[in-house]
């Protein structure tokens, strides 16, 4: 049976689906950004994580219908990009949601005639799925739709049954399927055949509540989320083999390609893979830095990191040996720019970050051929599974590479030991899987369908009364507290500042007939706020009134803190680059701190300008504007958005006309004469491409200049000198102290040299090879180098091994070894760091000379004697 479908590019299947349920009533909505709001996950892993408050009842929506295009990224199956045909990391899920408004049939017979009648699939080619259980969807499928019945598969809870989690929203799904071979018959169709069939819309039909015993309760509001993937709906319109050979990524594979001199339809699979790999990684990163995530060891920034550190890796596999990502990256930005904006927008700062960390990485692929090359030095039978895995985890060296090397020397690699030391690296990276939780932390999940969200009135009020709503003790709901118990309690109004956009929330007090609350910090949960807190007085209970009253002056801190930020982002635009742009902060009482982006440390004549023009506008005295606005007339008025953040369809402007304007729903100042004072604490760099500023505003600059004149008049008692003449001073004694450290090392280094020739008669015969192991009591590290080299040289083919406990409980041990004990296979590095581990240690280094340490030096005896019987066993 043969069909050829009618060509659509990407771009076109995408504008298709949203223009499909536009139609429907639905509102079209912009992808949310590929760092979610939700706290609990890491990335954006679905087309449905952004509605999570909606589906939770916790939120609501001016309209009950929606679709999108969404960013999505997943990292868990990261060794199969490239090798299967859909596998990817960054990819689109188209999506249409409605809240409690259509269902089953209508999500089904729109599903039906997307894929038949916009895109043209014949119905012959399409298989269903439902879940075993639910008669309904089979029946609307059978009946309305007129499918046969053997072609409506019923699965189980594994594959057709969708849960957030052990407890919250949940339902059946349903799902249509392409067949690549219908002429393999209706007969034992297996859904689960990836080279016959292909999931092309998945239907979710969250229509119950699943409690702690597991029990299923229909929800009040049933809520549909669909799914299509876009590159594998391109993948069947433009009648190519895999996911990656689309307009949507192609291009990108085809530029690596061209970098490496490669025909790619003449390619092998290995190489294929690479490509593969180079092209999808590539897309993941430019939007992931788009997004405002930059590489570092933690979190997102290390997502970033590995994808990087893996085109890195391809591009050398596929015999690219500089750099070139921003080359290929320069096609992914091309092929989305029209799509996602910002892609373009920060053009400079994406390529920025791409060469550093591509540089970086390049010099660290080259200490890694030096430790191979190290490896093989020492001629061993193979290279082991640890070595293996040690060159791939941390320099970069896929295994794929490092058996080539061995084989070009005659020498196999332990593949199984390697195996071993990955399946650990997964069941770590499992572990830390990101998931969707759709329960509220804690208890709240219990509340979230009778409390309604928080009345934030704290723009305006400082106190107010309130109901309280919930209250909870050590996580669990109560009725009442006594005084002395933690408690977090729910207010349905409240004038306290919870936690979020980087301030902290405020404290107070909740006060009533006869009861006293302490509040020392408030948190919330989408819209629910939560005070923490502890009961001072009296009994709390749930349903009564109270006085709500927030502690002013660390309210005015706060204030002079946040708005404080908002000069120090313009001042760094204007100073610094126009492109610095937030990368996170921190607005407490006492302190702010302010992450930006940006590729170099700032000059200490750029940090004191920054200061100086804070203070300026300070003393102009700028009045606030605070307004609020359509998200899109903001952005059109120039406001500042913080990358990565997600806001909603109408924003909180805070306007300082001619100085900032910035979307927030911080709490600020009036005018900026209320600021007082700023002053930079430090400049640093936290991560590749991130610098922190630290700064104090307010009541905390005369805090924190009283702290320095206490330090500065003890110094100068201390001294005996005037205030100006403190660092003058400091720098004598500094060298000074450099001096007499010098010498004292020079006298050790002798000491040492002297004990060592003492020892050369102490050197024992092992067959051609003299063998020397010594303590040589309190020498420091430097000077054990210095004789265990000397002691190797005097005695020729030699293996010496000294130790040292230069300070209490540390042990220093070095080890020197002559070529001809290199041949015998016994390296420097490897031993001595084998000896370290009996002391509680390790190290490594060089095949001829290495150094190590320990913690336990009431292990060193025994240490030193197995290193005698070693040398021995080894050398003959």
């Amino acid at each position: 049976m043969s069909f050829q479908p009618q060509y659509m590019s990407g771009r076109e299947i995408r504008e298709q689906f949203l223009q499909f349920f536009e139609k429907r009533g639905h509102q079209r909505l912009p992808s949310a950004s590929l760092v979610p709001e939700d706290p609990t996950v890491l990335l954006t892993i679905a087309g449905m994580l952004p509605f999570k408050p909606i589906f939770l009842g916790q939120k609501e929506r001016d309209y009950p219908r929606a679709t999108t295009s969404q960013k999505c990224i997943r990292t868990n199956d990261i060794e199969n990009v490239g090798r299967t045909a859909r596998h990817h990391t960054f990819f689109e899920m188209l999506g249409n949601f409605s809240f409690g408004d259509y269902f089953k049939k209508e999500a089904i017979a729109w599903g039906w005639e997307l894929v038949t009648q916009v895109y043209g699939l014949p119905p012959e080619r399409l298989i269903v799925s439902v879940y075993e259980d639910d008669d309904e969807a089979f029946e609307i499928w059978h009946q309305d739709i007129g499918i046969a019945k053997h072609r409506i598969q019923r699965m189980g809870e594994d594959d057709n049954f969708w849960k957030s989690g052990p407890t919250g929203p949940c339902g059946p799904c349903s799902e249509i399927y392409y067949d690549f071979h219908p002429e393999k018959g209706d007969t034992d169709i297996d859904l689960e055949d990836d080279s016959r069939f292909i999931e092309l819309f998945n239907l979710v039909f969250m229509q119950y509540n699943r409690d702690s015993d597991g029990n299923l309760t229909p929800l009040q509001n049933k809520n549909i989320d669909t799914g299509m993937g876009l590159e594998r709906m391109a993948q069947v319109l433009q009648s190519v083999p895999n996911n990656y050979e689309t307009d949507l990524i192609f291009p990108i594979i085809k530029t690596a390609a061209e970098i490496s001199g490669i025909d790619y339809s003449q390619s092998d699979d290995k190489t294929k893979v690479s490509l593969k790999v180079i092209g999808d990684h590539v897309r993941a990163v430019v939007h992931l830095i788009a997004d405002g995530v930059s590489a570092s060891n933690i979190g997102r920034g290390y997502v970033v990191r590995r994808l990087i550190r893996r085109v890195v890796r391809h591009g050398r596999l596929v015999g690219i040996d500089g750099a070139f990502i921003n080359q290929v990256a320069e096609t992914a930005m091309q092929l989305s720019e029209a799509v996602y904006p910002n892609v373009r927008d920060r053009d400079s700062f994406i390529k920025a970050e791409l060469e550093r960390e591509e540089t970086q990485f390049l010099k660290t692929l080259e200490r890694g051929e030096k430790l191979l090359a190290e490896i093989l030095e020492a001629k061993p039978k193979q290279i082991s599974g640890e070595d293996a895995f040690t060159l791939y985890d941390t320099y970069g060296f896929p295994l794929e590479l490092t058996q080539e090397i061995a084989e070009e020397n005659g020498i196999g690699v332990d593949v199984a030991a390697f195996e071993a030391e990955m399946e650990k690296q997964r069941e770590r990276a499992r572990a830390a899987h990101e998931t969707i939780d759709l329960t509220v932390q804690g208890s709240l999940d219990k509340l979230a369908e009778h409390i309604h969200a928080t009345a934030f009135l704290g723009y305006t009020d400082a106190q107010s009364t309130a109901k309280i709503e919930a209250l909870l003790v050590d996580g669990k709901i109560v009725e009442s507290a006594e005084a002395g118990s933690e408690v977090q309690v729910v207010l349905d109004r409240t004038p306290f500042y919870a936690e979020s956009g980087g301030q902290i929330g405020d404290r107070g007090y909740l006060s009533g007939d006869n009861v006293v609350v302490r509040i020392d910090d408030v948190k919330k949960e989408n819209d629910i706020f939560v005070h923490f807190g502890r009961v001072e007085r009296g009994t709390l209970n749930t349903g009564e009134a109270i006085a709500a009253k927030i502690d002013r002056s660390c309210r005015r801190r706060a204030q002079a803190n946040h708005s404080a930020t908002h000069l120090l982002q313009a001042a760094l635009k204007q100073i610094v680059d126009d492109g610095v742009s937030q990368a996170g902060s921190l607005v407490a009482f006492d302190r702010l701190r302010f992450d930006f982006n940006c590729p170099r440390a700032l000059t200490p004549d750029e940090v004191q300008q920054v200061e100086d023009l804070v203070n300026t506008w300070i003393a102009e005295a700028h009045s606030a504007q605070v307004a609020e606005m359509p998200l899109e007339e903001a952005k059109a008025k120039g406001a500042v958005a913080m990358f990565g953040e997600k806001y909603a369809d109408v924003v909180r402007v805070i306007d300082f006309p001619g100085v900032s304007m910035e979307l927030c729903g911080g709490t600020h100042v009036n005018n900026t004469a209320e600021i007082g004072a700023f002053k930079i604490i430090s400049e640093s760099g936290i991560s590749s491409g991130v610098r922190r500023i630290e700064a104090v505003s307010g009541p905390a600059v005369l805090d924190y200049l009283n702290l320095r004149d206490r330090v500065v008049k003890d110094l100068c008692d201390r001294f005996k000198v005037k205030p100006e003449e403190v660092s003058d001073r400091i720098t004598s004694l500094q060298e000074e102290l450099k001096a007499t450290q010098k010498q004292l090392d020079a006298t050790k280094a002798e000491l040492a040299v002297a004990k060592s020739d003492s020892l050369v008669s102490e050197a024992e015969s092992v067959g051609e090879f003299k063998v020397l192991v010594a303590n040589l009591g309190t020498a420091d590290a430097k000077s054990l180098q210095t004789a265990a080299e000397r002691l190797q040289q005097k005695l020729g083919e030699a293996a010496v091994v000294l130790a040292a406990i230069p300070s209490e409980g540390k042990v220093s041990l070095v080890a020197a070894f002559s070529k001809g004990v290199n041949q015998k296979g016994l390296q420097a590095g490897k031993f001595i760091g084998g000896i370290a581990k009996l002391c509680g240690g390790g190290g490594g280094g060089r095949p001829n000379l290495a150094q190590a340490g320990g913690r336990d030096a009431s292990k060193l005896p025994e240490a030193l004697e197995a290193a005698k019987q070693q040398l021995a066993d080894g050398l003959k």
